[in-house]
């Protein structure tokens, strides 16, 4: 059904019934009364007949178009444009209604555009999904009336497409394209003091002003003072990064990644910063490779850097779900030593509630610091922290902020435990868990850990 009555053509209906009542005590008024309903029967049909009349040319008259990406990015603002074209030989007005998937719980999705005729407009707005998966879109409706509003007419457009939600690619590209123009400062990402020469050398070149005397090449600025000015014939050593490195990322899918902050699980925190991490990494020439765990084992995907290797982590990563059982740390140990055979960074994901939880894998942590670079990433509970920074004003506040101060400090302690036997650890909270990821990544470049 495409024909509809508007709220104008009701609230005239309503008074032409208010005024047949009248006329039942004044019969003056009811001649009155029967040219108004005649009238409003006359404006309907001529209504009706502006928007089903013959388009011209065989077109529609109004063309409508959902426009958006192949895939959504999880838990980042996804931009969808709808665009609309009247073709009608007078303005019309729209209230567009898309019919996006249940996932996102929305209802304010119905906007209202005047368009004047022979005219395109365009409305824009975001869809920021939280989980992955397939997300079903149906029709476009667009809702348009005449100048007369006593009518509407349907017409509905891109009826029934599926868009996968993959992690967040968009993250990915804007700290790609920070990388690559070295701005990566923009986005909390510190400039980490190279210390010493814990680098690949890589060429000399002429000494120029501002260049650390230390790195003069004395051999081969020797060799070039036999003519000329000597101090024009000064050469440094010029490094770069150490490259070829190994960097994997470990993600933890029990029931401790369940947890949820700002709608995404634990989980797909970790699985956008390990997109985001692994990038960087082959950006900076060093291989990323993955290693998910639970209770059973999960995927393996090999430290590379070739053409190819970010989308094949892409599609691993999309497909990745949390379990409900407890992690077995054991049998990612074994996994580890027998498909790593070089040392590595192992950026491990994971979340420790309490100092006993951490205590009880421990020692397999320990056996993985042993012969890898670790690095143990867990998260802040941001809401226990919005809990003790709120006013107390009873007895119980009091009581309540004493017990949420003691798990915060076992957060706290369970750093400095896996600092004691030599195992990096980072506490962060969810929001800042790629930022912080990176940051570390790049300290220990800088200090030659990998």
């Amino acid at each position: 059904m495409s024909f509809f009555l508007t709220r104008r053509f009701f609230v005239l209906l309503t008074a032409i019934i208010i005024g047949l009542v009248v006329a039942f005590f004044l019969p003056g008024w009811l001649a009155v009364v029967q040219l108004g309903l005649g009238l409003l029967v006359a404006l309907v049909a001529i209504d009706a007949g502006l928007l089903y009349a013959p388009a011209r040319g065989g077109a529609g008259h109004v063309f409508g178009r959902r426009v958006m990406g192949d895939k959504l990015a999880n838990g980042s603002d996804n931009d969808v444009a709808i665009y609309l074209e009247n073709h009608y030989r007078f303005p019309v007005r729209t209230e567009t209604i898309d019919e996006i998937p249940h996932q996102f719980q929305r209802r304010d999705v119905l906007f209202r555009a005047p368009i004047k005729p022979n005219e395109t407009t365009v409305i824009n707005y975001q869809l920021r999904p939280v989980k992955r998966g397939e997300y079903e879109f149906g029709a476009v409706n667009v809702y348009v009336a005449s100048p007369l509003g006593l009518v509407r007419r349907r017409f509905r457009f891109d009826d029934s497409r599926m868009v996968p939600v993959y992690p967040s690619f968009l993250q990915m590209r804007q700290y790609e394209l920070l990388a690559i123009s070295n701005r990566l400062t923009e986005v909390g990402v510190k400039r980490i003091r190279r210390v010493g020469h814990s680098m690949e050398f890589e060429q000399v070149r002429p000494y120029v002003t501002g260049d650390d005397p230390r790195s003069i090449n004395w051999k081969a600025t020797a060799r070039r003072t036999t003519t000329g000015n000597a101090a024009d014939s000064l050469v440094v050593n010029h490094y770069q990064d150490e490259r070829a490195q190994q960097v994997y990322c470990l993600i933890d899918k029990g029931r401790v990644m369940r947890m949820p902050f700002d709608g995404l699980s634990l989980l797909d925190y970790a699985i956008n910063a390990t997109l985001v991490v692994s990038n960087i990494a082959i950006l900076k020439h060093d291989k990323a490779g993955l290693i998910t765990f639970s209770h059973q084992a999960g995927t393996i995907l090999p430290a590379d850097r070739r053409g190819g290797h970010m989308r094949k982590l892409l599609e691993v990563l999309y497909r990745q779900r949390t379990k409900y059982l407890e992690t077995d740390y054991e049998r990612l140990y074994i996994n580890v030593k027998t498909n790593i055979r070089q040392r590595s960074l192992l950026i491990l994901f994971t979340n420790f509630e309490t100092l006993n939880g951490m205590q009880r894998q421990l020692p397999y942590l320990r056996r993985l610091a042993k012969d890898h670079l670790l690095l143990v990433v867990f998260f802040e509970n941001t809401e226990l922290r919005e809990f003790l920074d709120a006013p107390t004003d009873t007895t119980q506040d009091v009581y309540n902020q004493t017990i949420a101060e003691k798990f915060a400090q076992e957060k706290r302690q369970i750093v400095r435990e896996l600092n004691r036997y030599g195992i990096h650890a980072l506490l962060t909270a969810p929001q800042n868990l790629t930022v912080n990821t990176i940051n570390k990544y790049l300290e220990f470049k800088s200090r030659g850990l990998i």
